[in-house]
């Protein structure tokens, strides 16, 4: 029997559906959400809680790469494989050296060795491993509950959801009864009413940013499919690219790490350099990590140079300015996931907005228990401020509104480029 199109766009049907979903899945919503939140300022949590971390700026420069490398490999001399240095973007940072399979966390999903260097002496400063920090437990839990490769497909299928759960708010949302009616915030008719109406009112102001954190945070757990679908295998967040082999014939004259980021700098002598793999074995060459002025990832920019380490050329090039729109896409979905694509303004949105699920859930169930007859509903006595509170309101709309007009056109502008 055939399903109408005017049963499913019966405003019960999709009550139902916005009230299953935050029964059986809210929780989980809200925990993505705060786990999100509070990795969006990931490294400032880390400094506060490990605040070794930061060292004291010296006047003196840094350390070649060099040196640094041949500490760490002093430090860990039984560690044979590729060492990833990620230099540090302030003075106070320390150079964080990483090493992908040590062998305490070989059959974890993903648990690198992280060690701290001191770029200005080649002190190590602290060895930890991916999971074993708070921040990184955090992330892990944001990124896959925990639970490793089955953790990653569970949180793709929480981001189609929360789509949906978002969807059906704003369909119900949506005034029947005119605009005045849908912007109301009710101060003086019970905790429970004025619980839903914040409910809607925080639902619909953060609608638009949830719907792109749960679109993109799908395709970053999920990566398969917009990898297909745009042709940009191996670009995604994570993926170290292509695997460039040495042609050359080894010979007791390789290159240094030093001379090898100057090559990779030939053709993007604007940019900065972010990260730097050493090579694995007689074909392995250095992968160089470069960031240009145009890139909106910040921590992990796309530019790449691999160079052979025996003749000093470079073997291929990974340049995002050469991209197709479609591939472009693909790697902006990292730097518009985390809010860095917007600057400070953009984390602070993104953290705020991570914290919506919570509200949104805390405040539905509220509503709902109250309908039940499961708890009392409480009286509020704001009359004498009710004025305020409607300002505020309407203020805080404003302030919203213009806060996504700014990220729409900031979105524009980097499309633009």
């Amino acid at each position: 029997m055939s399903i109408s199109i005017r049963h499913l766009l019966a405003r019960s049907v999709w009550l139902k559906i916005h009230l299953y979903l935050a029964l059986s899945l809210g929780l989980l919503f809200a925990l993505q959400g705060l786990t999100g939140s509070l990795s969006v300022y990931r490294q400032e949590l880390d400094n506060l809680f490990n605040p070794q971390q930061i060292i004291t700026a010296s006047q003196t420069p840094a350390l070649s790469l060099d040196k640094i490398i041949a500490s760490v490999r002093q430090a860990h001399p039984d560690r044979h494989g590729v060492w990833t240095l990620e230099l540090p973007r302030e003075p106070d940072q320390v150079i964080t050296a990483w090493f992908e399979k040590p062998r305490e966390t070989v059959d974890a999903f993903y648990a690198p060795l992280m060690v701290a260097v001191n770029p200005y002496t080649g002190e190590v400063v602290e060895n930890r491993f991916w999971g074993q920090t708070l921040t990184t437990w955090l992330l892990d839990l944001h990124t896959q509950l925990r639970l490793e490769g089955t953790g990653r497909d569970l949180v793709a299928v929480l981001a189609v959801l929360l789509i949906l759960s978002v969807s059906s708010g704003l369909y119900l949302w949506w005034p029947r009864m005119g605009w005045r009616q849908a912007f109301k915030l009710r101060v003086n008719v019970g905790l429970s009413q004025l619980l839903m109406d914040l409910h809607r009112w925080l639902g619909l102001l953060s609608s638009v940013f949830l719907l792109l954190l749960a679109f993109t945070g799908f395709h970053l757990a999920y990566p398969p499919l917009i990898e297909a679908l745009t042709a940009s295998s191996g670009m995604g967040h994570g993926d170290e690219g292509l695997n460039v082999r040495s042609t050359a014939i080894p010979n007791d004259r390789p290159i240094s790490l030093t001379e090898a980021i100057l090559v990779a700098r030939g053709p993007f002598s604007q940019s900065e350099v972010r990260r730097v793999s050493t090579p694995l074995g007689d074909t392995g060459t250095y992968r160089i990590n470069l960031r240009q002025r145009n890139e909106i990832n910040q921590h992990h920019p796309i530019t790449t140079v691999w160079v052979d380490r025996w003749s000093g050329q470079i073997r291929d090039v990974r340049n995002p300015s050469k991209f197709t729109a479609a591939q472009t896409f693909t790697i902006w979905l990292w730097p518009l996931h985390t809010g860095e694509a917007f600057g400070e303004l953009g984390r602070l949105t993104w953290f705020l907005v991570g914290l919506m699920p919570l509200i949104l859930y805390i405040s539905g169930i509220y509503y709902w228990l109250q309908r039940q007859g499961l708890v009392q509903d409480r009286s509020l006595h704001f009359a004498e401020h009710g004025q305020k509170i409607q300002q505020f309101s309407q203020q805080s709309a404003i302030y919203f509104w213009n806060l996504l007009r700014r990220i729409s056109l900031k979105l524009i502008k980097l499309v633009g480029r």
